[in-house]
């Protein structure tokens, strides 16, 4: 299976937070599009590996994706070396993506900027003939993504560029909820995070909110880039 976008966070709930209103609004104009995370989530305070296991499968069916797959990287533990490249690039390379959507370059959680890192480096190595990979015994062809994003997090980092998610907000908001065990629950008896408060929740909204407001739409979602990103005529921009 070929994917227009592939978007991949460090934990599942990652890409829900930081960019699932765009992939919602991309699969609605009938893009292929699939998730990749990196690690279970396995260190998070609250839920647990398998819990999240099952959150992420919901999330996927909320937003319609074609695809969703973990390559068991250890939380808090990956890095970004040889070993950790190659498993990406094999997922690079399986599923051919036009655009990869990654991680924020700079977070607060450690893993943020590493897995941004690691999976911009994997994107250029995948494209170089002489790195050789085999799935399922079967050798696979270079494969380099012509764009790489990187979808904003805890952090208010200033976007590049943003994309216009007016009418898919809800659609992101109903993703996120998925995830029960993370996000705030007035009744959870779990310990609490910086994620689980009812502020971070009301944040993911009025981010989108406050995007839009700057750039003349209802809602926005905000994406730093590794190049310059170009534009055929005026008409293009909102």
């Amino acid at each position: 299976m070929k994917l227009a976008i592939l978007a991949i966070g460090a934990h599942p709930d990652d890409v829900e937070l930081g960019c699932g209103a765009t992939i919602a609004k991309e699969i609605s104009l009938g893009k292929k599009v699939g998730i990749l995370d990196l690690t279970k989530g396995e260190l998070g305070t609250r839920g647990s590996a398998e819990i999240r296991e099952e959150e992420a499968k919901n999330g996927a069916k909320i937003l319609g994706v074609a695809i969703r797959e973990n390559l068991d990287f250890a939380d808090g533990f990956f890095v970004n070396d040889e070993k950790h490249q190659l498993e990406v690039i094999k997922i690079i390379r399986k599923y051919k993506p036009e655009i990869v959507l990654c991680n924020a370059i700079d977070d607060r959680h450690i893993d943020h900027s590493k897995g941004s890192k690691l999976v911009s480096d994997a994107c250029f190595l995948s494209g170089l003939v002489k790195v050789e990979t085999e799935l399922d015994g079967v050798k696979q062809e270079a494969w380099r993504p012509k764009f790489v994003y990187h979808y904003i997090q805890w952090k208010n980092l200033e976007p590049n560029f943003v994309v216009d998610v007016s009418g898919f907000i809800d659609k992101k908001m109903e993703a996120v909820k998925a995830y029960g065990s993370q996000f705030y629950d007035p009744n959870s008896t779990e310990p609490s995070s910086p994620i689980s408060s009812k502020n971070f929740l009301d944040s993911v909204l009025y981010r989108a909110q406050d995007l839009g407001r700057l750039v003349g739409v209802e809602y926005a979602e905000g994406f730093n880039t590794e190049r310059y990103v170009a534009v055929k005529s005026f008409d293009n921009l909102v």
